[in-house]
């Protein structure tokens, strides 16, 4: 029994520690930061710095490369994320990011659209996307 605790508490952190790619299209040479990946799936960016507009997409609430992601570059956890979103929501000044179901779609997604952003974890990524930034 302590045996599969150990195993299964090695397993959790290797989880915890997935790295996450933020992602875009190939074609995209925006350079991202932190800051401005944040303001961009927070709504307060609606454009690349090229001009072009910009459509955030987050993984599902449950994905662990969402969390990663809502507390690494949003720096809120899931339940500050969704009153963040009701009150903008309820004042008609935002609208959350849509969400997507999994990375292999997400990266689908990023591929056929230029103005599209999001996130996977970073083992999932593969030559279809670019990878903006890494954390």
């Amino acid at each position: 029994m302590k045996k599969m605790l150990c195993v299964a508490g090695l397993l959790l952190s290797q989880l915890a520690f997935a790295e996450v790619a933020v992602i875009v299209h190939p074609s995209n040479n925006n350079a991202l930061d932190e800051a401005t990946v944040s303001k961009i799936f927070l709504g307060r960016e609606k454009s690349f710095a090229d001009g072009k507009s910009v459509v955030p997409l987050s993984l599902n609430e449950g994905a662990s490369a969402s969390t990663a992601f809502n507390d690494a570059v949003l720096k809120k956890s899931s339940s500050q994320l969704k009153a963040y979103w009701s009150k903008l929501v309820f004042t008609g000044k935002g609208t959350p990011p849509k969400e997507i179901a999994s990375d292999e779609e997400m990266i689908k997604l990023v591929a056929t659209n230029p103005s599209v952003i999001g996130y996977v974890d970073a083992s999932k990524v593969d030559a279809s996307v670019k990878v903006a930034l890494k954390f």
